[in-house]
């Protein structure tokens, strides 16, 4: 025990003991309360709910269950996961080295937010869309991605009062967590009528 003590971890800095965080490319460390932490550690929440539904995807496939029409699913979810790790640096950036941003590694692009677009137009082609509000759980895999969409929204929700604190490089950050939240929507009703089920409505058949 006294040598695990001794040895210096990695990840276990303590840096942030006193409640504070450091920027991406230096300068000074902010609250980890701070509008910008809450956006991209929401960001960080929302990588880790798509990981559920990644990971969800891996046990059907492995079992022989995985629809073809949802096969492409993984691939997708992975590029999601990686993009949001752009989204990410592009909010942990002190707004002082914005400079310094690489579009497409540290700032989210307009290519970013058309690709979404695509992904959005080509999965309404193949799916039947709900006519009102749906109750998420119809399966294991469609509740992650509804997860992950609330989570985004968030997400949003904070990049939005960073905006108004701060600048932002650009106007692709918002779209891009805008656009993404309707996919993730438009995906989990994919991955419910992959496997032949139906959302279940937000009201009552009585009250419809």
């Amino acid at each position: 025990m006294s040598e695990r003590r001794g040895r210096k971890s990695a990840v276990a800095t303590g840096r942030g003991d006193d409640g504070t965080t450091g920027l991406l490319f230096g300068g000074e460390r902010i609250s980890k309360d701070d509008p910008r932490t809450e956006a991209f550690g929401a960001i960080d929440e929302a990588i880790a709910a798509l990981g559920l539904a990644r990971a969800e995807l891996f046990h059907e496939a492995e079992n022989g269950t995985l629809p073809r029409v949802i096969a492409m699913l993984p691939e997708v979810i992975l590029r999601i996961q990686r993009e949001l790790f752009v989204a990410g640096a592009e909010l942990a950036t002190a707004p002082g080295a914005m400079n310094r941003q690489r579009p497409g590694e540290t700032r989210v692009t307009a290519e970013m937010v058309r690709g979404l677009d695509e992904l959005l137009d080509e999965t309404e082609e193949h799916i039947t869309l709900p006519k009102e509000f749906v109750v998420p759980g119809e399966t294991r895999l469609s509740a992650a991605l509804e997860l992950a969409r609330t989570i985004v929204r968030r997400a949003e929700r904070r990049a939005v009062a960073v905006r108004k604190a701060e600048p932002l490089p650009d106007d692709q950050l918002l779209p891009y967590l805008n656009r993404l939240a309707d996919l993730l929507w438009i995906l989990a009703r994919a991955a419910e009528q992959g496997e032949s089920r139906e959302a279940t409505p937000s009201k009552p058949a009585h009250e419809r």
